[in-house]
């Protein structure tokens, strides 16, 4: 779509260089979301591509992914023998509603500030504990745990001008085994709910992350599996609702209604 309200385009080469932010302006990386529909309050986009940020960096301390890594990046990435999860990326980018025009050209940050509960780049770092990294404008730059940074539907903690520069997935949570279950209601559609849950080798540290079906990602930490007790099913199932519940009801969308995302 064509934004004819946009007087004019930055193309920084450093994010330095945006020292002053004011209504009207808008990051661009992707563009998949902005291009989509009118903008009638921005006037200026500022470009983010010469920032020329390398897409992914791999360590013994874990992956570093930057904002403007593209969706098609993150799913060619090999990843190390000993990132057992790393087969989630994949996952994940499968949850996607897209083409792979979309894929080519979306950004991970792009996904995540979107902040949407079906936002599967946001189910991947919840799930393996990520760390965002932001650059405020005219302050130090901070680091925010992935869990806390979506507030609620399409809202996150962002400051205006604040960019999300990169995000850290811990080699420990790369290393664990992990099991993905995607819901939705046509086939190849957006996510209705999403869990994925984690555990370490020892078995000692399983955690259950809820998206798409709340408005923000819910997680359940447990010292060990749930008893396989067919008797305990029942009362265990009713607890971790009450526990979900407490913490966000389900919502409805055009995705899913809340009696959908609910069972």
């Amino acid at each position: 779509m064509n934004l004819n309200t946009i007087a004019e385009v930055k193309r920084p080469t450093s994010a330095d260089q945006i020292t002053q932010w004011r209504d009207g302006y808008a990051w661009l990386a992707g563009g998949t979301w902005l291009f989509s529909e009118p903008q009638i309050s921005t006037d200026t986009l500022i470009d983010l591509e010469r920032l020329n940020w390398p897409a992914l960096g791999a360590s013994p301390a874990g992956l570093d992914i930057a904002a403007t890594c593209r969706v098609a990046e993150l799913y060619r990435f090999a990843g190390a023998d000993e990132w057992r999860a790393i087969s989630l990326l994949r996952e994940c980018c499968n949850a996607f509603l897209a083409s792979f025009k979309i894929w080519n050209a979306a950004t991970v940050g792009g996904n995540i500030c979107m902040s949407l509960p079906a936002s599967p780049m946001i189910s991947l770092t919840v799930a393996l504990d990520a760390i965002y990294t932001l650059w405020p404008r005219n302050a130090p730059p901070r680091d925010v745990h992935s869990v806390d940074f979506v507030t609620g539907n399409h809202t996150n903690i962002l400051q205006p001008g604040e960019l999300l520069r990169s995000i850290h997935l811990p080699a420990s949570a790369l290393s664990k085994r992990f099991a993905f279950r995607h819901a939705s209601l046509t086939h190849l559609g957006r996510s209705a709910a999403l869990l994925i849950g984690t555990q370490n080798a020892a078995g000692d540290d399983l955690l259950i992350t809820i998206t798409a079906a709340t408005p923000r990602p819910i997680q359940l930490r447990f010292k060990r599996a749930p008893s396989s007790n067919k008797n305990a099913a029942g009362p265990r199932r009713n607890k971790l609702a009450t526990l979900v519940g407490a913490e966000a009801a389900p919502i409805s969308t055009v995705n899913a209604d809340v009696r959908d995302r609910r069972a």
